[in-house]
């Protein structure tokens, strides 16, 4: 017997924020998990065609808020086709019967129809937050309605979407009697929109804490804003380029200071050394800087860094070069997360960007480091031992050499030792990302050492079958394969047959799987969507793209024909 009456057990279990801890704790016994399902306000599904909208409705009755992810990360890379699937619709409709309470939807690699947002602002009345990241299908009429239906808003986030922007007019369409907003975020539409109708919603949110602008807001006018929202803890500027005289400047440096509050900046397009400087006074409790779309040189980091003491997550362009690493190595000791992304992609120029020689200034001034993405044309193995050895305690390893299968540029040698350092060094590991000339020994470290290991990214790497093998043999953690381009075939693929289950997802592309290798995979473990893309090229027999994921929804009914469920 529970010796807890029901409504106490619920209560208690209301206090856990983990949906992981959650799913364990409603596996201890029936009573547990009956507490568990009427207590659960917000549900987390990593994958849309894992469950089905109908399974999540029975399962939790009280559902409040939704997370729902869709296409897999590939899509990021144009890998899936636009039409895959991940319609969140069909979710909609269930909800608005099931939920009608619903006040928080959070949106990643799903499909929106403008007649889908237009759907949830008019059926949800108490609806109050809506986050959109990397959707596509829609357009600002669909942002339109909801800022027109949707009285009780808290936040409104739409970010890196593929959205249809059709000009800045939604953003007229807040009623004037719309003071709770919390969270704006619209950085990332192009569109001028009415400042008029921005600074009046500004002005009568007196909660707002997130406001993220596009490159459309010039600096005086985001003077004024800031002007009305003095509390903000987040804020993404518009353009840092214009001709202002020194008076202006001053009194934005002025109203950048009162900004005690601030612990997130972001923006600062087309910064320049001329008004930099204006962030400076708010830069002293910055706990997170993303300087992703400026192109910062060297000096003016080592600048802007020379005021941000507090910094734990930093987001860079490569135009800072090694020397503007250093400066980070030197200036941000508590630093926990550093991103680097390369401002072209395209361009070969080795001597532009940065080295090796950056990542280690930074690894020794930055013990604290845990996650790191950082993209290069060149590495050693002995620069990214010394990494391992400076920051033993990583969980996101991230490195990407842009030239494909390139090796140690000093000694030619594969660059299996570089991660082997990693994995044996970092036990804390659960994402890593491996690229350059990698041999099967390099899944062979992994497969042995990567005991919390949770995602592997794999691009043009391996040597056989031997190297995918290696990681289904270890890895006892892993719930996301993401493999594109290597030579891995059927057997690499079969070698996984006891662990897919315990996965959320496999996706191969351009490797060697055939659709007899996929069939036998399917045949075998029928609890699994075993999906093939088919290549228009292709000859019928090979499997170009395979998703491979677990589910107890059985197949996707909604498949368009490119896609063959085994």
């Amino acid at each position: 017997m529970c010796p807890f009456p029901d409504e106490v057990l619920e209560r208690v279990l209301s206090l856990i924020d983990s949906h992981k801890d959650r799913s364990s704790v409603s596996l201890v016994c029936k009573d547990w998990y009956n507490a568990e399902r009427w207590s659960r306000r917000h549900v987390f599904i990593g994958n849309c065609y894992s469950v089905s909208p109908e399974i999540v409705a029975a399962r939790f009755p009280r559902i409040r808020s939704v997370t729902l992810k869709g296409k897999p990360r590939f899509s990021d890379f144009n890998l899936v086709p636009e039409d895959w699937g991940a319609d969140v619709h069909p979710w909609l409709s269930v909800f608005a019967t099931a939920y009608p309470f619903l006040e928080e939807l959070r949106l990643k690699r799903m499909a929106i129809s403008d007649e889908s947002l237009e759907f949830l602002a008019t059926n949800f009345q108490g609806f109050k937050s809506l986050s959109l990241l990397s959707c596509d299908g829609f357009s600002t009429d669909g942002l339109k309605a909801i800022a027109t239906h949707c009285k009780n808003l808290t936040e409104f986030d739409i970010q890196e979407n593929g959205i249809d922007d059709l000009g800045g007019h939604w953003l007229s369409c807040f009623p004037e009697t719309l003071t709770s907003l919390q969270v704006l975020n619209f950085a990332s539409l192009n569109s001028e929109v009415s400042f008029e109708a921005l600074e009046k919603l500004i002005s009568r949110s007196k909660s707002l804490r997130v406001l993220k602008v596009n490159r459309n807001i010039s600096l005086d006018q985001l003077q004024k804003l800031l002007l009305h929202a003095p509390q903000l803890i987040e804020l993404g500027t518009g353009t840092f380029m214009q001709e202002l005289v020194s008076d202006p400047i001053k009194d934005l440096k002025n109203t950048f200071g009162n900004c005690k509050k601030l612990v997130t900046l972001s923006g600062l397009w087309d910064a320049t050394p001329l008004y930099l400087p204006v962030i400076y006074p708010a830069c002293v409790n910055l706990t997170f800087l993303n300087l992703s779309y400026a192109t910062l040189r060297s000096g003016e980091l080592a600048n802007l860094l020379s005021h941000c003491k507090n910094l734990r997550r930093l987001w860079l362009l490569d135009t800072v070069g090694d020397k503007g690493l250093e400066a980070v190595g030197s200036s941000c000791p508590l630093l926990e997360e550093l991103r680097v992304f390369p401002a072209d992609p395209f361009d070969q120029e080795i001597f532009l960007g940065v080295t090796e020689s950056g990542f280690v200034s930074v690894s020794h001034g930055c013990p604290k480091l845990r996650y790191v993405l950082y993209f290069c044309r060149q590495m050693t193995n002995a620069a990214v031992a010394t990494i391992a050895r400076n920051c033993p305690d990583f969980t996101h390893f991230r490195l990407c050499i842009m030239n494909p299968g390139q090796p140690d540029y000093l000694t030619k040698q594969p660059m299996d030792e570089a991660f082997g350092s990693i994995v044996k060094t970092c036990t804390k590991l659960q994402r890593l990302a491996v690229s350059g000339l990698l041999t099967d020994r390099t899944f062979e470290y992994i497969g042995k050492y990567s005991k919390n290991l949770e995602t592997l990214s794999i691009a043009f790497a391996g040597s056989s079958d031997l190297g995918m093998e290696y990681v289904m043999g270890g890895c006892p953690k892993l719930r996301k394969l993401e493999i594109r381009d290597c030579p891995f075939g059927n057997a690499a693929l079969l070698s996984g047959l006891t662990k897919y289950e315990s996965m959320r997802s496999l996706w191969m592309s351009a490797c060697n799987v055939t659709m007899n290798g996929c069939e036998v995979l399917a045949k075998e473990r029928p609890r699994l969507n075993v999906e093939v893309m088919k290549d228009e090229d292709g000859d019928g027999s090979q499997a170009h793209k395979v998703y491979v994921y677990r589910t107890v929804a059985g197949p996707r009914r909604d498949a368009p024909p490119f896609v063959i469920t085994l």
